[in-house]
């Protein structure tokens, strides 16, 4: 999750575009994007964020007299799901996500679902991994793939005690697989800047997982006995403050292997 700061507020595509959530940190990059989807008289908006109370007044002015049809999840991890309920009182619009839990309203939200605006689509697909309610969005109109924290604008991310390798692994196939078929063009994440390679960020990103496992088998080989002494051989070269989140992913690797 290193590189150098990308500025990405404000940034997007023809039809989604970007306001960083201030909630810069080493896990978040430089904050949670929430995307504002569709430019016609009703929008759709994915990820409010934090419970900021200024992020949150900020996206309501810049929406205008535009009007929230439905505020999507791609997870419900606090940084993206956190102020989904206030953002839904400030708007009056539900919250659906696939986790009941972080529902606002009778509608769930899964894998093949198509949610509409005035003025275009997003397809929801299934992508568990990172964490089990992960889920990614298509959108047609721009040839263009949220990807949440499935795939970030820096870095790699972290399987989360919710989550699961192998579903991810699974996940990035099925995008990969997606992403040729369709021709996407951009990668819209939930943190960090778009990606305009997504066929070739994606090749990374199974590339590096294979490396990772490849490189804690060498460690158990080396002698390392248990996460913490696994992290220090293999994440050597990675800020310490990072270590923790490497915990988790080394935890996630090792349930992979053992279930071969």
């Amino acid at each position: 999750m290193s590189g150098l700061f990308v500025p990405i507020d404000g940034s997007g595509t023809a039809s989604a575009t970007n306001v960083l959530a201030p909630n810069a940190s080493p896990m978040t990059l430089d904050g949670t994007n929430t995307w504002v989807i569709g430019q016609g008289e009703t929008v759709l908006i994915v990820d409010p964020g934090p419970d900021d109370e200024h992020h949150l007044r900020r996206l309501v002015e810049l929406l205008g007299e535009r009007r929230v049809a439905t505020i999507l999840l791609t997870h419900g991890h606090p940084d993206h799901s956190g102020g989904a309920a206030t953002f839904a009182a400030m708007v009056s619009a539900p919250v659906r996500a696939l986790d009941p839990n972080h529902r606002l309203g009778s509608e769930g939200l899964g894998d093949g679902d198509v949610v509409t605006t005035s003025d275009l689509e997003l397809r929801v697909i299934g992508t568990p991994g990172h964490s089990a309610d992960s889920l990614c969005f298509w959108l047609p109109a721009d040839a263009a793939l949220l990807t949440g924290d499935t795939i970030l604008g820096r870095g790699t991310t972290v399987i989360a005690p919710d989550g699961d390798l192998a579903d991810y692994l699974r996940s990035l196939d099925k995008l990969r697989a997606m992403a040729e078929l369709a021709e996407a063009r951009t990668l819209l994440p939930g943190h960090g800047p778009m990606l305009p390679d997504p066929i070739g960020k994606l090749d990374e990103y199974l590339a590096h997982r294979r490396k990772r496992l490849d490189q804690i088998r060498e460690a158990i080989r080396a002698g390392a006995k248990d996460v913490p002494e696994i992290v220090e051989m293999v994440y050597a070269d990675v800020d310490r403050s990072l270590w923790p989140a490497a915990e988790m992913s080394v935890a996630a690797q090792l349930n992979y292997l053992k279930n071969l």
